[in-house]
């Protein structure tokens, strides 16, 4: 465990972010390296691969309910130095992985073809993302127990185990893909069914590594079967934090999807190229978000420890920071997209609908890096409430109007960027907004104690008696 209130707050940011860029990246470049190698199969294939990777946004909800309540009560408990609150709330969520797990394999099962049905541009894009989300089902099942070991490292403030374990099951998902995918060295090519399956198994091996972790080597929570008997307080504990930062990505999805179904009338490349795109910008962005939910952890200690003041210090730090990084890979996309998006199809259309995107769509990053900063912060303050009101209000002022416009004629795809900018700058300004409001409601008795003391006069020192 290590106590994350005290010392430099820019210090403890700077030393937990790489650690969990490396593990986001990981899981990012597991979806690029299938996309990498479906591209070969065509269009219809790299669109639905894309399409299908979508839902894993739906199932993210869920993982986030579980990683977000995890987290900050860990981290809560942490900070008031209540080591048995810690263990019992880890050993409660590990419960709530495993049932969500289950649930994820039979929706997945019954659902995954009308979902494809719905956003898909034509027949073949709907089987090449059925069939790969059927293989890519279990690996989404398997995620819940390694978002929960993960969470609980995180809220101790320890990161490192968790970020080995993801790099080491994308070795494994690279060194599968080609083989699985085209048949290398075996002369038995799956398609993308083999893009799904090389997922899976890599995350089934990084979940058995983090076990074994757990029993090894971690002390200060640990896996105790007595505790695994679900207990509703307990339950409702996590779920009361969790279940709006959970709407948080359900409403991505929703948003993820209205893209999509626009899209389809601008045929398959349209939606390949907008799958390679949002997959590189997701890769970019992915050290900001890091940044922002080292936040979090920090955050939550030092709630649980009550003060306040380093709250407020480490909001105004991550979001400095972030703000930096943002810029500096905001530039880059705009000056050299090429770089960033070589080599994932051949087809002209495709990628020109990429770096469409990639240039209009990068303008976002500063305002999507203070999203992700007071989405953390609220984390960490255990009240998630706000981060699904900003969401909301993002939903419906970009899907109303740009459902409007593609019924309307000269209808392009630039407005579908263009509108995503609006909304996501109104909703970091929400963002910002309901921020100051929950630090002057949750810490205004704490601001008044400490301006009462400064207030106070001095007493003059007593005379020696003569």
């Amino acid at each position: 465990m290590k106590d994350l209130t005290h010392g430099s707050i820019v210090r403890h940011i700077l030393a937990m972010a790489p650690p969990i860029m490396v593990g986001m990246i990981s899981i990012m470049i597991c979806q690029l390296v299938d996309l990498y190698f479906v591209s070969s199969l065509g269009d219809a294939a790299v669109a639905g691969v894309a399409a299908a990777g979508n839902a894993g946004f739906l199932v993210n909800a869920l993982m986030q309910v579980l990683g977000v309540g995890t987290v900050a009560l860990i981290a809560h408990a942490v900070g008031r130095k209540d080591r048995a609150d810690a263990n019992l709330i880890f050993n409660q969520a590990v419960v709530l992985s495993v049932l969500a797990g289950l649930l994820t394999l039979v929706i997945g099962a019954a659902l995954s073809r009308p979902y494809m049905r719905s956003v898909a541009a034509d027949q073949a894009t709907v089987e090449a993302g059925t069939t790969y989300l059927l293989w890519f089902m279990p690996a989404l099942a398997l995620e819940f127990a390694m978002q929960v070991l993960a969470s609980a490292l995180r809220a101790t403030g320890i990161v490192r185990p968790a970020m080995v374990v993801r790099a080491l099951a994308v070795a494994i998902n690279i060194a599968l893909a080609p083989v699985l995918i085209s048949g290398w060295g075996t002369g038995c090519a799956l398609g993308v069914a083999g893009a799904g399956l090389a997922s899976s198994i890599a995350v089934a091996v990084g979940v058995l590594m983090l076990l074994a972790y757990f029993r090894k080597v971690e002390r200060y929570v640990a896996l105790s079967a007595a505790q695994w008997r679900p207990q509703p307080r307990h339950l409702m504990r996590i779920l009361n934090v969790g279940l709006p930062a959970g709407g948080e990505f359900a409403m991505m999805f929703i948003f993820m999807a209205v893209v999509y179904y626009v899209l389809r009338d601008f045929g398959a490349a349209a939606q390949a190229g907008f799958g390679i795109g949002q997959r590189v910008l997701g890769l970019i962005q992915m050290p900001a978000l890091a940044i922002a939910l080292a936040a979090a952890p920090i955050a939550g200690q030092n709630v649980g420890a009550g003060n306040g003041a380093r709250v407020r210090e480490t909001f105004v730090k991550t979001a400095l920071i972030t703000t930096v990084v943002a810029v500096g890979f905001m530039i880059l996309a705009q000056l050299k997209p090429e770089l960033l998006l070589a080599g994932f199809s051949n087809d002209r259309e495709t990628m020109a609908i990429a770096f469409l995107f990639l240039r209009i769509i990068s303008l976002n990053m500063v305002a999507q890096g203070l999203i992700f900063t007071c989405s953390s912060m609220f984390q960490g303050l255990g009240n998630t409430r706000p981060v699904l009101v900003s969401s909301v209000t993002r939903v419906f002022t970009y899907s109303l109007p740009v459902l409007w416009l593609s019924t309307r004629p000269g209808f392009r795809i630039e407005h579908v960027w263009y509108l995503s900018i609006a909304a996501t700058t109104l909703q970091a300004a929400m963002s910002l907004w309901l921020m100051r409001r929950e630090f002057g409601m949750r810490f205004a008795s704490q601001d008044e104690a400490a301006k009462a003391v400064e207030a106070e006069p001095v007493a003059p020192p007593a005379r020696a008696p003569a």
